[in-house]
């Protein structure tokens, strides 16, 4: 059975926050960057996490090849076993600060998207533009309107002696 990769992980999670699938997002984030700057962003990492999760695939499947059932590795080949797991531990490392960075960026967008508020809440907001006044308290009535402030160069209001 075949396990979920990071990059399974970070498609899922981009496709699920944008509502769309991954090809077309791809096209959006390449043809439209600034309408998006957040999945332009969360693409180009995924498009690192997919570097990097060949890099996993690879080290993983040279591990298996050189500790296979029944195989002995000659003295040479330790080093190679050696530097195989540590170059996986490193991509694994990658792979999960790419997979952390995507989750960010779709943390940050959906704090930037307003909350959707009430139905009742957005039709008292329109009642109230409709109306052209400010909602007061109940039991308060609204003050009058203060004249507006001249903006300019002081007039003097008395002439000068002579």
């Amino acid at each position: 059975m075949p396990t979920t990769t990071m990059l399974d992980q970070a498609t899922a999670m981009i496709e699920k926050a944008w509502g769309q699938p991954i090809e077309a997002l791809e096209v959006l984030a390449v043809r439209r960057p600034s309408d998006d700057p957040l999945l332009r962003s969360a693409m180009h990492t995924r498009t690192a996490l997919a570097i990097t999760d060949n890099a996993v695939t690879a080290h993983q499947d040279r591990l298996h090849a050189l500790t296979r059932r029944g195989y002995v590795p000659d003295f040479y080949e330790l080093d190679r076993i050696t530097e195989s797991a540590s170059s996986l531990r490193v991509a694994h490392a990658e792979s999960r600060a790419y997979l952390q960075a995507i989750r960010r960026v779709i943390e940050a967008r959906e704090a930037a998207v307003p909350v959707a508020e009430a139905p009742a809440v957005r039709l008292a907001q329109a009642a109230v533009a409709r109306s052209g006044q400010a909602p007061h308290a109940s039991g308060r009535v609204p003050e009058p309107s203060s004249p507006s402030a001249v903006v300019g160069p002081p007039v003097p209001t008395t002439r000068p002696r002579r």
